[in-house]
């Protein structure tokens, strides 16, 4: 059998930022927690269009670690140790997407939001922001990629990295490249349960 050649995997380039956009869009629209604060299929893909746009254009592509593969089929966006978090200003900047929050779900889904950036280490990491692959794309490598291209560099570093997962499947593809579950997350204000995952670097082989 001939073997399965992982996808190259590169930035992202400014002029994708939509395209990038884009793709999460799809990636996450079954998502439990997409689905909890965008009820609606029109209103989910509206919002979180205007949610990755800004997340990566704003907040992530300017301290250059937001991937790609050569044929687009995954984003990975990626936070390193250094990046500044301003929990605020990252809040205001993502009120574009405040008038697809409307309805009975608009305080427990800002409620679930802070309660996730409240459980945030505060000790020095990588944060695995968002990760997602084409709906066509899944389980062809292209997720492994995107994941490894970073956690080479976060090894030879020396540095652990975070996520939270908000999918019970996604736990075990984690838990492959060396993250643990540290905290299974139910929300007080009510919500999808959530994964806070950690992964303390490995030594890399000489």
């Amino acid at each position: 059998m001939r073997p399965v050649e992982r996808p190259e995997v590169r930035l992202v380039e400014p002029a994708e930022v939509d395209l990038a956009a884009d793709l999460l869009v799809r990636a996450f629209l079954d998502d439990p927690v997409a689905a909890f604060v965008f009820p609606g299929d029109r209103r989910r893909r509206a919002g979180l269009r205007s949610f990755f746009r800004t997340q990566i254009r704003r907040q992530y592509l300017p301290h250059g670690h937001v991937y790609t593969t050569a044929d687009r089929g995954g984003v990975a966006i990626w936070g390193p140790p250094d990046r500044p978090r301003r929990p605020t200003r990252e809040l205001i900047e993502l009120l574009p997407a405040a008038p697809y929050l409307v309805g009975p779900h608009l305080v427990p889904a800002l409620r679930l939001l802070g309660e996730i950036d409240s459980l945030h280490p505060k000790e020095p990491h990588w944060y695995l922001a968002t990760l997602g692959t084409e709906p066509e794309r899944q389980g062809t490598g292209v997720g492994s990629a995107l994941l490894t291209e970073t956690l080479g560099r976060v090894d030879e570093e020396g540095m652990p990295a975070y996520l939270e997962s908000s999918k019970a499947r996604n736990v075990p593809l984690y838990a492959r490249y060396g993250f643990e579950v540290i905290d299974e997350l139910h929300p007080r204000g009510g919500g999808p349960v959530m994964w806070r995952m950690w992964r303390e670097p490995r030594i890399p082989e000489p």
